[in-house]
């Protein structure tokens, strides 16, 4: 299977859930869970988005800054409010509240920076007549459409405007769907119109087929094939703001995300929600300043890492693996000497990474012992230079903890 090469090279990405829902600050489902009629969310959040010190080239400097690879905008939630000027949907941010394109200076500040360029859609819309229940508890059901007359209009319409998104604003490089339910809206079809437009784009697994990129939401689930993944997650516990949510990840948590992702072949695309503003909140800042000054440090264990055939351990994990060279990175202190009982191949030199002292080392059939580099401290990554490509003294068939 084709591998993509820039999301092999990122393995790191900023999700953006930004949207009328960021006033509310109390997460991008509100309009749903909250039952709020779509004219009073109108009124009391689409009109109230400001966008007032929105700053798309700080965004691609700060994603650049934390050592991402590529961003995500959510260019329209299933609230039904878009953040691009469009002709087919009235109800968006040229319009109403910041009345002016977001998309736009989005778009070019992130292909500025170097970075490559996401879009984020979700076909439900919530404010759509056509659209079956948007108040239900549950996604709606084929069944739940209004008729199939109700069905064909939606399809056109929500085709018109990702043909906008992606006719007007130049190269998109990578188009993240989600909300693509009840699931007979023709995503095979709408996706050969998208390869036309753009012919290098790249699609996640959630419309339809083909895909390019597999995705899984608040878990790290790596497929069973070798295939380009990427794991999706919150920094605290919503995608959209919340100004009462603190449960924010450590740093330490976002690198362990990060290299859990890696070891296994994929990305992580890591999220962040804007204030209404527009401004990052700074307890995101603060998290993420610190990760980016890790992966600074360590970027050539993270990116285009392999999968590999290695089982866990109790202490250097996650363990990432590029050609003939096996980086184990040190999150729990070894507490003295560190036995590694997972490598058959002879180990040729064993280092501090990146730093580059010298670690002793000696082999005793499968179990590799490291001593603990002098004056390293947690967390710290050795680097082992193998004989041939890593290989494991057994294979691990199954999940470890029986279901």
């Amino acid at each position: 299977m084709k591998k993509i090469g820039w999301f092999n090279r990122a393995r790191y990405g900023m999700f953006i859930h930004w949207g009328a829902y960021s006033v509310a600050g109390r997460g991008e489902w509100i309009m749903n869970r909250e039952l709020i009629p779509a004219e009073e969310y109108r009124r009391l959040y689409a009109q109230r988005f400001t966008a007032s010190h929105y700053d798309p080239a700080d965004w691609a400097a700060k994603a650049k800054k934390w050592g991402m690879g590529y961003t995500v905008l959510t260019t329209r939630h299933h609230d039904g409010f878009a953040l691009w000027d469009s002709e087919v949907n009235p109800y968006n941010a040229a319009k109403l509240g910041p009345k002016r394109d977001l998309v736009a200076p989005y778009v070019e500040a992130v292909r500025k920076a170097g970075l490559k360029v996401g879009l984020y859609y979700s076909p439900a819309n919530w404010s759509c007549p056509d659209y079956p229940g948007g108040y239900f508890r549950d996604w709606p059901d084929e069944k739940d459409w209004a008729g199939e007359e109700a069905r064909r209009r939606f399809i056109e319409y929500y085709r018109a405007e990702l043909k906008e998104l992606l006719t007007e604003y130049g190269k998109i490089d990578y188009l993240w769907f989600d909300g693509c339910i009840p699931g007979n809206i023709d995503g095979d079809e709408t996706i050969a119109m998208i390869r036309e437009w753009q012919p290098e784009i790249i699609l996640n697994n959630r419309l339809g087929n083909p895909f390019d990129v597999k995705v899984c939401e608040q878990t790290v689930n790596p497929p069973a094939e070798d295939r380009d993944w990427e794991a999706c997650m919150t920094l605290n516990d919503n995608w959209g703001w919340h100004a009462g949510d603190f449960h924010w990840k450590s740093a330490g948590q976002v690198i362990q995300l990060l290299l859990t992702c890696a070891e296994k072949g994929g990305n992580l695309l890591l999220n962040v929600g804007p204030k209404e503003d527009g401004t990052i909140p700074e307890e995101s800042v603060r998290i993420l300043d610190e990760a980016g000054e890790w992966l600074e440090r360590h970027r050539e264990a993270v990116t285009q890492s392999e999968r590999h055939p290695f089982s866990w351990n109790c202490t250097a994990r996650p363990v990432t693996v590029r050609g003939s060279r096996i980086f184990l990175h040190f999150l729990n202190d070894p507490c003295g000497e560190f036995c590694w009982a997972e490598l058959k191949n002879e180990v040729r030199r064993a280092r501090l990474f990146p730093e580059g002292g010298e670690v002793s080392f000696r082999q005793e059939g499968a179990r590799l012992f490291l001593g603990r580099p002098e004056g390293a401290e947690v967390p710290y990554t050795v680097e082992l230079e193998v004989e041939g490509k890593p290989e494991a003294v057994r294979s691990q068939t199954t999940f470890w903890i029986p279901e």
